[in-house]
């Protein structure tokens, strides 16, 4: 064989080689999605794929009743979150998790398993599971044409991730305990610290206020707070501290202060904010 044909049958396996690496760009079938959201001190967030129903039978037939799901298409959808938290009454730890289901017609077993590296449910081993629960299924007021995973009823210490898809809705709720965390914030920087940061004793006076702690307490700090440093939204805290107190004569002070201090930083919200509090004492 001449040097000139090993060169011409090389030149021939690089171009096919070349001609079989091309790719076309074409449309995902289930699009990736990613969505996260903060409720207290905490993120959740869920990496998945979205197939639509094009016309299909869903539940019960494209998925079938009884058997393990990857709760979506393509990899197994993934659930993160960035603190410990709390599922169907059971503790599960910071991390990332592959959500499956099985689903049946008025129940589902969801499941988070420690293993995240699967394609679908293949290879899926109940062994490594972090947590099973058991969830309600519901229809919902509309249709979803495509699988959708989303979050509501967003509290301090709770949401509830909703997983919706053709006529079938199911909810869950993760919790997680936000005020033994803030609350050893304001004994170590605020109490212990006798802290005369404005902007510290604001926040701790703001976070007894909306949980209902010592409103006493509260109203100390708020006071502090705006006689080292008055705002127009301490002093509004302020004035509805000495409202909840019973404190009328201060409160209208306190809001009418408020009040010229955000029309004067040109702050219409609070403004509308005193005003309706100003209302509300007289």
């Amino acid at each position: 064989m001449t040097r000139k044909f090993h060169f011409a049958l090389m030149t021939l396996f690089l171009a096919s080689f070349a001609g079989f690496s091309q790719q076309l760009q074409m449309p995902q079938a289930s699009p990736s999605s990613k969505i996260s959201q903060q409720f207290g001190l905490s993120v959740v967030t869920v990496d998945y794929s979205r197939p639509s129903a094009k016309g299909r039978k869903i539940f019960g037939e494209l998925v079938p009743y009884g058997q393990i799901w990857r709760t979506g298409a393509n990899s197994a959808t993934q659930i993160t979150f960035s603190t410990e938290v709390s599922i169907s009454g059971q503790t599960v730890p910071a991390g990332t998790y592959a959500l499956y289901a099985i689903p049946e017609k008025s129940q589902w077993t969801l499941i988070l398993s420690k293993n995240t590296k699967l394609w679908g449910a293949i290879g899926y081993d109940p062994a490594e599971d972090q947590l099973r629960f058991q969830a309600a299924t519901t229809k919902p007021s509309k249709k979803s044409e495509t699988f959708e995973i989303g979050f509501n009823n967003i509290t301090d210490n709770s949401l509830v991730t909703s997983i919706r898809w053709d006529n079938t809705q199911v909810d869950f709720q993760v919790e997680t305990n936000v005020d033994p965390v803030v609350m050893a914030q304001i004994q170590k920087e605020v109490i212990d610290a006798k802290s005369s940061n404005p902007t510290l004793l604001f926040q701790a006076a703001n976070y007894y206020f909306t949980t209902s702690k010592d409103l006493n307490q509260a109203y100390a700090w708020v006071k502090q707070s705006t006689e080292e440093e008055p705002q127009y939204w301490t002093m509004h805290l302020r004035a509805k501290i000495e409202n909840t107190l019973g404190m009328k004569t201060e409160a209208l002070d306190s809001a009418n202060k408020s009040k010229s201090m955000a029309a004067e930083a040109d702050n219409p919200d609070y403004v509308a904010l005193n005003d309706r509090l100003i209302k509300s004492i007289k």
